[in-house]
């Protein structure tokens, strides 16, 4: 029996949480301590779906049996790193950071976030490899070093197997400029230690702790993560555990024929037409409308037409608009792939984000009618609303706030790294999306710049928190430059042609 077996007690995250002093450190087993699954496939599988494709992910399934057969914590682990990594770029490897941290959240235990979180100074231990968890643990968890190791490369891309070097020593903290080894108290799990020498690592604890039982763990609530959850990436709006892999790709044959089958309708047939046809094809559309349905229409008297402002969900918010309002409308977009562009069923018009040439291409277009706008300037996934480009309020008195939510069950239809001209595929391969559309009151004319003498920024400010408070979501002033610098890496703009994404 190992010696450091004696310092080893059970904790019960319930009933206690670790108390430590100021030059104490908690050093805790990411994924005994927080995760509620005892599995690691499903983000070895959105690991090989996001950066890898596919048919990467379909191996990977198959391979699942042999994985188990031999257990995940040692070969199973190694089988799972070479399927995911071997060949995929370095540089561009973006799912630990845009991808993972939102499945993490979900699958954390209130439990063990309590007891972690409780503590000041962090260090992480995880078997999963580094560029998986490092981001996560250090943005959200505030962890001071992660513990785990690093991945082989050669000529920029991942060899998917592990360095040799085991990371077993734990890091010393500077205090009043100097280095001082402080005392550390541990919590891990049983399966940690087919992961590290358990010897060397216990030497540097000054009391173990091993974790309870993780059946009747909580999820970690929403408004309990350490930062709102903003932005993410990747397609994938599920959690691939392995049943639910398999009925992913079962549906992916009928998904890519509905698929097809709905954008062919959508592009060939009149909305008035296609609407009902994409109805029965299981696509479903929830409108609202305020009590004075005439604030909604364009008077003939007006110079101008009117200028419905959303929210951003999809590239498809400005057609679902059209469709229930049944009427022909524009838009305007600062994102938008060439395909998209050439097959979209109504007229839309590319912005350059200078702004006097869009708003003179906007006011060109109010003059000729109706127009829809996503002041945004990109999508959010989550119940947060980005801050709203004020240039709309410049252009006219007749705003129609117009709040959108939508519901998907397998695939996102949006993006910030991928193909975007994918993006309309994506959200039409679902078995049922739902768009809810609600339509709130005209604004007051006291609150527009023309008539109220409002500011533009002002009037901006105001309709984002009406359909904030319409649709339950939290306002933000997080910009769509923060959100591709976050989730991409760059500020939205191809390198190839200048032009924005």
């Amino acid at each position: 029996m190992n010696p450091n077996y004696s310092k080893m007690r059970t904790i019960s995250f319930v009933q206690k949480k670790v108390k430590l002093a100021n030059n104490e450190t908690l050093v805790f087993d990411f994924e005994g301590t927080l995760l509620r699954s005892v599995s690691l496939f499903p983000y070895f599988m959105l690991v090989a779906f996001e950066a890898g494709g596919i048919l990467r992910s379909l191996i990977l399934f198959l391979s699942y049996p042999l994985v188990w057969l031999v257990g995940e914590d040692q070969l199973g682990l190694n089988i799972m790193v070479f399927l995911c990594f071997f060949g995929i770029r370095k540089d561009t490897f973006r799912t630990g950071s845009a991808v993972l941290p939102k499945f993490f959240l979900e699958d954390i235990g209130w439990e063990g976030f309590e007891a972690v979180m409780c503590c000041e100074r962090k260090v992480a231990i995880s078997k999963l490899p580094r560029i998986m968890v490092e981001n996560f643990l250090k943005d959200y968890l505030g962890v001071e070093a992660v513990m785990a190791r690093e991945l082989k490369s050669f000529s920029g891309f991942f060899l998917g197997v592990f360095e040799k070097k085991n990371p077993n020593k734990i890091p010393s903290y500077k205090v009043n400029g100097g280095t001082k080894e402080t005392n550390r108290t541990g919590i891990v799990d049983n399966n940690l230690i087919e992961y590290v020498d358990q010897g060397e690592l216990y030497q540097q604890f000054k009391e173990v702790c091993i974790g309870d039982e993780k059946r009747n763990w909580h999820v970690l609530p929403r408004e309990r993560y350490p930062k709102p959850l903003i932005f993410h990436d990747g397609r994938l709006a599920f959690r691939p555990t392995l049943a639910s892999s398999l009925i992913l790709f079962i549906w992916l044959p009928f998904g890519i024929f509905l698929c097809l089958l709905r954008f062919t309708i959508g592009i060939a047939l009149p909305l008035n037409v296609s609407a009902p046809i994409l109805a029965l094809s299981g696509t479903r559309t929830t409108l609202s409308k305020p009590q004075s349905t005439m604030s909604l229409v364009h008077s003939e008297e007006n110079e101008k037409g009117m200028l419905y402002v959303c929210n951003h969900r999809t590239l498809l918010d400005p057609l679902y608009v059209s469709i229930v309002l049944r009427k022909p409308l524009s838009t305007v977009t600062y994102s938008l792939s060439r395909l998209s562009e050439t097959v979209s069923p109504m007229k839309t018009i590319r912005l350059t984000r200078d702004r006097e040439k869009d708003r003179e291409k906007m006011n060109k277009l109010l003059s000729l009618g109706n127009l829809v706008v996503c002041p945004e300037g990109t999508t959010c996934r989550e119940p947060y609303l980005l801050r709203f480009s004020p240039l709309f309020a410049e252009l006219t008195g007749n705003i129609v706030p117009v709040a959108i939510d939508l519901n998907v069950s397998m695939f996102y239809g949006t993006t910030a790294s991928g193909n975007k001209c994918l993006d309309t595929f994506f959200h039409f391969m679902n078995p049922s999306p739902s768009y809810s559309i609600k339509f709130l009151e005209m604004l007051p004319q006291s609150q527009t710049c023309q008539a109220g003498g409002k500011s533009k920024i002002e009037v901006a400010n105001f309709v984002q928190k009406e359909i904030c408070k319409a649709l339950g979501f939290a306002c933000t002033n997080v910009t769509r430059k923060e959100k591709y610098l976050v989730l991409a890496g760059n500020e939205g703009v191809s390198p190839r042609n200048n032009c924005h994404q």
